[in-house]
């Protein structure tokens, strides 16, 4: 089911012209990414906690996100998406969207989030090197994914492994310890 919601990734045919569909394909991107990586029961406020997708900093997706995920369920929960500018804010969330508008702080937000269960994805140049679980990358013309292990056991999440096995697997060896 992953390979098939991912392998259809149209081609962005320039930045520009592009960034909507983009950012909708991104935004089905985050929705699919959960349903393959489990978050510990602690994670959760309680039982009928909702599911946070987070975006921190400015908002690339406007509507489509929203639009998206209105009404959907991740792991029998009902999801949410919240906007912030504090990293306080999100360390809640199971999942937090670092906008490219976050660049100069991404060792900040890093560090902010250690000993939480969440879910960081960003899309800047180095971000999953620098500890981050997931980054976006665009490579001829399509968005593709990155995926750090460390970062993700750091975080005491579970990556399936057909979702390992659709993207380029990276390490930080431990460079930003977030226990």
């Amino acid at each position: 089911m992953l390979a098939g919601a991912l392998s259809v990734c149209p081609p962005i045919a320039s930045a520009q012209a592009s960034a909507p569909g983009e950012y909708q394909l991104k935004a089905a991107f985050l929705f699919n990414f959960a349903k393959f990586i489990d978050w510990p029961a602690a994670s959760f406020s309680g039982p009928e906690a909702r599911f946070s997708i987070c975006i921190l900093g400015t908002d690339p997706f406007g509507r489509s996100m929203d639009d998206l995920l209105q009404g959907k369920m991740i792991a029998n929960r009902r999801v949410s998406v919240e906007r912030s500018k504090q990293i306080a804010d999100v360390r809640h969330c199971q999942m937090l969207f670092v906008s490219s508008s976050e660049k100069s702080r991404v060792k900040e937000i890093l560090d902010g989030l250690k000993g939480t269960n969440v879910l960081v994805v960003g899309e800047t140049d180095g971000f999953a090197e620098a500890g981050g679980a997931i980054q976006f990358a665009l490579e001829d013309n399509h968005v593709r994914f990155l995926i750090n292990t460390d970062a993700a056991d750091r975080a005491g999440l579970t990556v399936s492994s057909n979702l390992l096995s659709l993207a380029h697997v990276v390490h930080d060896g431990g460079k930003n310890d977030r226990s």
